[in-house]
């Protein structure tokens, strides 16, 4: 099932690249991800970390959500639980679920998350998710995020709202995984 999903986004990546007229070294430069990364991840030599993938999606003008979305499907307003795609990030293993129905005219996505205690994903700024927002609603365990120079701790029913374009890093320090919800918004892009 991993490997079928590793190559499932290797070919989704190296289709959107090549739907947009770009080469590997266009992607590269707009992502900040190596030539060599994208090409192996397009091969499915390798699996891509949250960050990597988010870097790759944001320079292709998409969200995760969008990104893992199945192509040229019918859109519905119901997207029900066992449809809903589920991607674990291969350096953190946190469990990243897409809730919201994908294919609607919706610039919001709306994404489940269990990060395992102890985990770091870091974001980085980056100038094609500029205009985009989101909210963290953390349900249990802890969260601790960092937007620039400013560390929020979460605790449970908390949620931070942040622009994505300027970076940030989740940590969970805690000895449980953190359950919570993103809400991102697309739509200032």
């Amino acid at each position: 099932m991993e490997e079928q999903l590793e190559q499932a986004i290797g070919i989704r990546i190296r289709k959107l690249r090549l739907d947009k007229g770009l080469t590997l070294d266009d992607l590269a430069t707009a992502s900040g991800v190596s030539r060599a990364m994208i090409s192996r991840i397009e091969r499915a030599e390798a699996s891509p970390t949250a960050s990597l993938l988010a870097r790759i999606c944001a320079a292709l003008g998409l969200s995760l959500s969008a990104f893992f979305a199945e192509e040229g499907e019918q859109a519905s307003p119901l997207a029900r639980r066992p449809e809903q795609q589920v991607w674990r990030d291969p350096e953190t293993g946190y469990l990243r679920r897409s809730v919201s129905a994908p294919g609607t005219a919706s610039d919001v996505d709306i994404v489940e998350v269990e990060f395992p205690a102890g985990a770091r994903v870091s974001f980085p700024p980056h100038a094609a998710s500029h205009g985009m927002t989101q909210h963290v609603w953390l349900f249990d365990g802890e969260l601790e995020m960092t937007v620039g120079e400013v560390v929020y701790r979460l605790r449970p029913g908390d949620c931070l709202f942040m622009p994505v374009g300027e970076g940030h890093v989740f940590h969970n320090p805690g000895n449980a995984p953190a359950c919570y919800c993103v809400v991102l918004d697309r739509g200032g892009r």
